[in-house]
């Protein structure tokens, strides 16, 4: 449907709730076509992690990680 742009301004609210529905406007300035009021693609959202769900490759800690240090790694801490 060709609407101006006078009509689209007074009435953009209207126009809106019509495009949510899926139908189409073509904007005209006197008349030439100057714009296109369409619905948009609903963008589809990425799901939300859970609390304490992972979201990168998991990893495992070695136990060298945990095992005491060394006189001499002691020495060089100053400890």
């Amino acid at each position: 449907m060709m609407i101006t742009t006078h009509q689209a301004k007074t009435h953009l609210s209207r126009y809106l709730a019509e495009v949510e529905k899926g139908k189409e406007f073509t904007i005209a300035r006197g008349k030439n076509a100057v714009a296109k009021l369409v619905p948009l693609k609903a963008a589809k959202k990425k799901p939300r992690p859970k609390v304490g769900e992972t979201l990168d490759v998991p990893f495992a800690i070695p136990d060298s990680a945990f095992a005491p240090l060394t006189k001499k790694e002691l020495a060089e801490w100053g400890l």
